[in-house]
């Protein structure tokens, strides 16, 4: 006996060392995270092996999300003649007296690839239920297609009522495609959409399962909110399909977020994300339609671009963005987030900002929907105190809004929360808006929420426990894994 429990152990330090030397030289992670799982490994050996396998491994870009070989559908023509009139000196510069947004615009149009349009319209929702009551209307309005594509779709009186709009849409003619996470959305499954399925719509789930929550590839997460109806309407921002996002769940209370209702050019930026990340899980590819692309008519003067980023990617473009945001800012920096878990670059960034004069004002949730990321929010934040920066708890139900707004001239909106994983592990997407005005409305609902806050000082912070700073530490300790 004594044989064979010396000779396991030899076992699994041998693949505790293999695998120590496939995260150092064949992941090729970042620093910090290549030490955190080597601590893991280390510390832990069996559940740390069982647990880099299913949190830890690398996604292949070539064989499971390979967008190289994808055309962007309808839009490489476009980006490409926004190019040669960025270099040429031809681009039209947005409404944004307060803060010179160029350089942003150059970088997400060059090196990303984001198509920057200049006639939107476009409607900024902060409560669930009106966001979802006009959701429901453009879906009676739709004549040809709808694509939606959310991170969490629950089987509750919400998922209820979007699935019977969409099964009325179905039958009445109109081609129906939902993309769900299959970790984010394991309650509404095939069952659940069965009846919209037999009215001809498509169901596809994102990375899905092989067994209820266990999958290798489940640390990877389509956190992205997408619907587009006929090509003209777009809905992208916070909020996912359920009861909570309502109000109507207890522990939360009332459910703070942004989304936005988009009808412009922009919407072609969606679309085409959409049908990358439909053709990503599909055998049989969605190709390009004209009434996929039609020509938009629209009265609205907003200029913005959208910017997705993902593991798939070759850098992580939504926190390039934020960085490039804060280091744009002369004034004020407004920031809201259900988590702040920052890389160094981020965090660095805003204390730079904060010894430069520029005001940094943040709103964090008063209660956790996670622990862990909970406790290594206050960690983060309470290191910014001591710099100046302001920061609130929403004391009203729970903030989830992903929003970031520089010097009352551009305003960021979208499904990337201020933390790694948003960063390098979910598949997400944000939308810039280059508008004073637009901006302006998006920092005075940031302002009402401030009305509904409380001051997280230094006394109160100092205030807590020994356990729970045990508990801080140790969550700040494993931030990187989160």
């Amino acid at each position: 006996m004594s044989f064979v429990t010396e000779h396991m152990g030899l076992f699994f330090l041998i693949i505790n060392t293999i695998l120590s030397f496939i995260i150092v030289f064949r992941e090729r992670k970042d620093t910090v995270n290549t030490w955190a799982w080597l601590l893991v490994l280390t510390f832990i050996p069996v559940l740390g092996f069982i647990l880099y396998i299913f949190f830890g491994k690398g996604i292949s870009k070539e064989r499971i999300f390979d967008l190289k070989i994808q055309t962007k559908i309808g839009m490489n023509v476009e980006v490409q003649q926004q190019q040669r009139a960025f270099h040429r000196g031809l681009f039209p510069k947005p409404n944004t007296d307060q803060v010179d947004p160029r350089q942003l615009i150059y970088m997400l149009t060059i090196f990303e690839s984001s198509l920057y349009t200049t006639n939107n319209e476009v409607i900024l929702y902060t409560d669930g239920r009106e966001k979802f009551d006009a959701l429901l209307e453009d879906i009676q309005q739709a004549k040809f297609h709808i694509h939606m594509e959310y991170y969490i779709y629950r089987a509750d009186a919400l998922g209820l009522e979007v699935r019977a709009a969409l099964m009325a849409a179905a039958n009445r003619g109109v081609k129906v495609r939902l993309l769900l996470d299959a970790w984010g959305s394991t309650q509404a499954n095939r069952r659940f959409f069965a009846p919209l399925i037999e009215a001809g719509g498509e169901v596809e789930f994102f990375f899905p399962l092989f067994l209820p929550y266990i999958n290798p590839r489940m640390n990877y997460r389509n956190h992205r909110k997408i619907v587009v109806i006929d090509g003209e309407v777009g809905y992208t921002g916070g909020f996912n399909v359920g009861d909570e996002y309502l109000g109507l769940v207890e522990k939360f209370g009332y459910w703070r977020d942004n989304h936005l209702r988009i009808r412009g050019h922009a919407v072609y930026t969606l679309q085409n994300r959409f049908l990358m990340d439909w053709n990503s899980q599909q055998k049989n590819e969605v190709v390009y339609q004209p009434d996929y692309f039609p020509e938009i008519e629209s009265e609205g003067k907003l200029a913005l671009q959208i910017v997705s980023s993902g593991p798939d990617s070759e850098h992580e473009q939504i926190k390039m963005t934020y960085l490039k945001m804060i280091n744009l800012a002369k004034k004020e920096i407004l920031i809201q987030t259900p988590y702040y878990i920052p890389d160094a670059s981020i965090h660095e960034g805003l204390k730079l900002a904060l010894l430069s004069g520029v005001k940094v004002r943040i709103q964090i949730p008063n209660k956790p929907d996670h622990l862990l990321v909970y406790w290594a929010t206050y960690s983060f934040v309470a290191e910014l105190i001591e710099y100046g920066a302001i920061i609130e708890t929403y004391e009203n139900g729970f903030i989830h809004a992903k929003t970031m707004v520089i010097d009352s001239g551009i305003a960021s909106v979208g499904s990337a929360n201020i933390d790694v994983r948003s960063f390098k592990l979910d598949f997400e997407v944000n939308t810039i808006v280059y508008d004073s005005d637009f901006a302006e409305q998006v920092r005075a609902a940031f302002y009402q929420d401030s009305r509904c806050s409380e001051l997280l000082t230094q006394e109160k912070y100092d205030q807590r426990g020994t356990w729970i700073k045990f508990k801080e530490g140790i969550a700040r300790l494993i931030s990187p894994l989160l």
